[in-house]
């Protein structure tokens, strides 16, 4: 995520005024300004594919793009209709396998015989003059009559670089992504703690989320738009469940696992929670064991059904119910996913029942991008009217486990990715964790924000030792 303390001068830099309002800078939601930030952002991606995003990004808008030898130095055709002439020049560095910095730089260039950039005013610390990286430039062509001359960042192409990087849509595997051999389990709270019976083991509560109880009604169904693949989540989950059970109502947590594991769920719920339970389990499962797991069989995922366990072992009246389609997708799978959820309530109609999907399967009013798409929480929100609520998650920036789809290798990819909020959704840092209703429903169809600040990665709950590429896998936007 963010190397603290790194300030974007790091390059040892100086350079000349910024002479473009914004470019160097970056909108502050906090103090309603565009300032200068003053850390770099570390992303979690191989440092060659974020130079291929900025080199994509480039030549969408009509840019040339060269590589200089090495391959982590770029620079691109020049700007037009800037006078002097400008250039963008790209510096990535790899932290490790999959950390990666990248600078993004406008390269101005000066008529031949005129002023240096140590001549110049006004330095500000993101700038880079190219004295003091002459080596970095020495192969940039250069243009009759005019010689490079110093560069500013350009926060506005590196913006579009982290929404790329972490605001990309997560996808569900929903098809053609077969069980593998069951090699090894994931799970903190399997065996023993302390020496105590793993049934005698109260679960991990933790402290209330603040605004929450509101919510609790008998009857009553909440919605969660899920960040798939992070810990932050479930452990709200719990919390929440936690203190609905504390007021003695019954509680009913719906999942997206495909329905047909439900008979595995109530077998384990059962149980007293054993290596073995677990075992059995995981081993019975088409889901926890894909070849490809998305968020949705995350470590802590697994953690939430073994703290429901628990919660039922300690006199807790909790249901775990499994509301997700087996193999369809669109707007059958939403349908299906609606019918289980609704079925689910229906059994324990005096239950409040707390929904974890993906954010737009969460939304209780339609999408704009596609006015056939009818999501799950329209369809609940339909059928049972005013108990239904809906909430999606404010968060800082933090990681995720999600699948992607690699545009570079034509393929989907499970791992470890920076997140990134929308300015809408971004907790400031004055916004403490907790519940946040709106006066009002929004156009999004969300009643309220479920702030958890930075967000960690959680992943699979069972991992193979390498994932073997599945039979058309069949992406589903979360």
């Amino acid at each position: 995520m963010r190397r603290l303390g790194m300030v974007l001068g790091l390059l040892g830099c100086v350079g000349c005024a910024t002479l473009t309002r914004g470019i160097d800078t970056q909108y502050n939601p906090e103090t309603g300004r565009y300032e200068t930030p003053t850390h770099e952002l570390v992303y979690q991606v191989p440092v060659e594919d974020a130079l291929m995003t900025v080199r994509y990004l480039l030549e969408k808008d009509h840019y040339d793009v060269m590589e200089k030898e090495g391959g982590l130095e770029l620079f691109s055709s020049f700007i037009p209709e800037v006078i002097p002439p400008e250039r963008y020049y790209i510096k990535g560095e790899r932290l490790g396998p999959r950390q990666a910095l990248v600078r993004v730089f406008r390269l101005r260039y000066s008529a031949e015989g005129g002023a240096s950039s140590a001549e110049v005013s006004g330095r500000t610390r993101d700038q880079v003059s190219v004295p003091a990286m002459s080596e970095a430039f020495n192969n940039i062509p250069g243009l009759e009559g005019y010689r490079p001359a110093h560069g500013y960042r350009d926060m506005s192409v590196e913006q579009k670089l982290l929404e790329r990087l972490e605001m990309a849509p997560a996808l569900e595997l929903v098809d053609g992504n077969p069980p593998v051999p069951l090699r090894s389990v994931v799970m903190e709270s399997a065996g023993e703690e302390g020496g105590a019976p793993v049934a005698a083991i109260a679960p991990a509560c933790g402290a209330p989320v603040e605004g929450a109880s509101s919510l609790f009604a008998a009857g009553g169904v909440l919605l969660v738009a899920d960040p798939l693949g992070t810990q932050e989540v479930p452990s709200a989950a719990l919390r929440m469940l936690c203190e609905a059970t504390a007021q003695a109502l019954p509680v009913t947590l719906a999942l997206s696992i495909p329905v047909s594991e439900q008979p595995l769920l109530e077998r384990y719920l059962a149980s007293d929670g054993a290596s073995s339970a677990v075992q059995d389990l995981l081993s019975g499962s088409a889901f926890w064991r894909r070849a490809y797991q998305d968020g949705r069989s995350s470590r802590a995922m697994l953690w939430l059904v073994e703290q429901a366990r628990r919660l039922r072992v300690s006199g807790k009246d909790v249901a775990v119910a499994a509301i997700d389609a087996d193999r369809a997708q669109g707007n059958e799978r939403e349908a299906q996913m609606a019918q289980h959820l609704l079925n689910a309530q229906a059994k324990r109609p005096q239950s409040w029942t707390l929904v974890l999907a993906g954010s737009v399967h969460a939304r209780t009013t339609e999408v704009n991008w596609d006015g056939d798409f009818e999501p799950m929480g329209v369809r609940v929100a339909r059928a049972l009217s005013s108990s239904v609520r809906a909430l999606d998650v404010g968060f800082q920036r933090g990681t995720q486990f999600v699948c992607r789809y690699d545009v570079w290798d034509e393929d989907v990819e499970c791992n470890v990715f920076g997140i990134s909020p929308t300015l809408e959704a971004r907790q400031a840092s004055t916004q403490a964790a907790g519940l946040k209703l709106f006066t009002s429903q929004q156009p999004h169809g969300f009643h309220g924000r479920l702030y958890l600040g930075a967000l960690t990665a959680s992943p699979p709950g069972l991992q193979a030792p390498r994932q073997p590429t599945p039979v058309n896998p069949v992406p589903a936007t979360k």
